[in-house]
């Protein structure tokens, strides 16, 4: 049943690139929607299956591969994996959507996007970490590729610059899951079978260090964000959405699935680090975005802001938090869907994403009012308005970490409070103030264009008024990942008395 997530995608981006040259991009755009259209069809049908009372691994599937590689083809999906599914799942079907019916090589650049679909797909549902890391790299080349091709006029740089950080980001994972493998001295890369092994603080240390950094990159947290604006400024609208909606959201769980899931032991030495970590993340991408003139740039640097409070969250590692954790990435990502597609719909009507050059999109005669109003929608949402999903997956997480890390969570609610002050600044100047005579006679939006836009904004309201169907799901799984971890003294007084030894 999990199989059909990864491989479905997989042979339907093969299908959709082989498709003949004749058949006009609208068509070829309309049968990958269909097909992306059924997967997350299928991820809704699995998640009826899903047990949410059950904290370990279900609907496990496995099949062995190499032996003496120690490489299986192991899946299972948990409360920690379910939520993240289904968001690859309705993004990929939205970036399809709201792409270009004319965009060029269609073939290639809808092929593409279900290739990731595929395998970010695996990479949550991977039991085995030679197999999570082989799903992990498979998106490399076609973001790539997507960035490259279809992005704006600096695309090869910001292509270049996103592979060669994921690159790094790969390498450092790769060693580390190499090293925990060796040192261990298990003949085997199942994750159940690694995480049954001892090793000394120390040594466990080094390996955690390995996964926080591999991961940090991904997510990406400061000072290793630097390809983030570049990469989600260039990328079309429709990229963009899976830039930050999906694949930061691999850098998040992986920290979680094989950094606290595997070294639980030693989490609470390195947490505080990670909670300040997270806290000047927060502060640095909030502050930045202030500054910014480009709103798409302002967006991207706000997405730093917000992955900081998943880092405290997870520093914390206290029940609450970690479901706080789980719905912060799936708020981020469906919020971050909805501010980009309207970025991309202001741009292609008004031609500019200068805050210095647009000005009253919300008049109802001649400027984009269903656009302005839900992009004031999507801006308190990110800056936690309550009543919006945004608020309570913020709200859960500082409940969560103040008792463990008072000041980084103290830190975390000042960022989020200066979110506030640049979406006033992003909404004030766009939406807000006199239209020019002269320019503001803009083309007409399609509903077909403020179609996703209005689903994502559905999906804001509903959750934040209908919480349980957030964090329902998680919270099985991540009360068992905290009973795994011991309390920070203890941990401490541990690590010295091995040290002694």
């Amino acid at each position: 049943m999990l199989s059909v997530l990864i491989w479905f995608p997989i042979l339907a981006a093969a299908l959709v690139a082989i498709l003949p040259r004749k058949i006009p991009a609208n068509r070829v755009r309309l049968g990958a929607l269909t097909l992306s259209g059924l997967v997350f069809l299928w991820n809704i049908f699995l998640l009826l299956k899903f047990d949410i009372t059950q904290p370990g691994m279900q609907l496990q599937e496995y099949l062995p591969w190499n032996e003496t590689l120690g490489l299986s083809y192991k899946l299972g999906v948990d409360g920690l994996s379910i939520l993240m599914l289904l968001l690859n799942t309705l993004l990929s079907w939205i970036a399809i959507y709201s792409s270009s019916q004319q965009t060029e090589r269609p073939r290639l650049f809808y092929s593409l996007i279900l290739l990731v679909n595929g395998g970010t797909a695996g990479a949550f549902l991977a039991e085995n970490l030679l197999l999570f890391f082989l799903f992990y790299e498979l998106e490399l080349i076609p973001f790539y590729l997507l960035i490259s091709i279809w992005g704006g006029e600096k695309r090869a740089y910001a292509g270049i610059k996103f592979l060669l950080y994921t690159a790094v980001s790969g390498i450092l994972i790769l060693a580390t899951f190499l090293g925990t493998v060796w040192l261990t001295g298990s003949s085997s890369f199942n994750y159940d079978t690694i995480s049954t092994q001892t090793l000394s603080a120390t040594l466990q240390i080094i390996l955690l260090v390995g996964i926080i950094v591999g991961f940090g990159i991904k997510i990406p947290l400061v000072p290793f964000h630097t390809w983030l604006p570049d990469a989600y400024v260039e990328a079309s609208a429709p990229i963009a959405i899976l830039l930050g909606g999906v694949l930061a959201k691999l850098g998040t769980y992986g920290l979680l699935r094989f950094g606290m899931g595997l070294f639980p032991q030693v989490w609470s030495i390195l947490a505080p680090t990670l909670a300040i970590w997270g806290a000047a993340s927060a502060i640095y991408g909030t502050v930045t975005a202030i500054a910014q003139k480009d709103i798409k740039r302002m967006v991207a640097y706000s997405s730093v802001g917000h992955m900081g409070y998943i880092l405290v969250a997870s520093a914390a590692s206290t029940a609450l938090s970690l479901v706080g954790a789980v719905a912060q990435m799936v708020s981020h990502g469906i919020i971050l869907a909805i501010l980009f597609h309207l970025v991309g719909v202001v741009e292609t009507k008004v031609g500019t994403r200068e805050l210095d050059k647009l000005n009253g999109l919300m008049s109802p005669v001649r400027g984009l009012p269903l656009i302005s109003a839900l992009l004031v929608l999507g801006g308190m949402a990110s800056a936690g308005i309550p009543g919006m999903t945004g608020f309570i997956a913020e709200f859960i997480i500082f409940q969560g970490s103040f008792s463990v890390f008072p000041l980084p969570t103290l830190l975390c609610v000042v960022a989020t409070g200066l979110t506030a002050v640049y979406f006033v600044i992003l909404l004030n100047r766009t939406c807000f103030g006199r239209l020019d005579n002269d320019l503001a006679y803009y083309p007409r939006v399609l509903w077909s264009e403020k179609i996703p836009a209005i689903i994502l904004a559905v999906l804001i309201i509903f959750l934040g008024v209908q919480p349980t169907w957030l964090v329902r799901w998680s919270e099985s799984t991540t009360t068992t990942m905290v009973a795994a971890i011991p309390p920070v003294e203890k941990v401490e007084t541990r690590y010295i008395a091995s040290l002694h030894q």
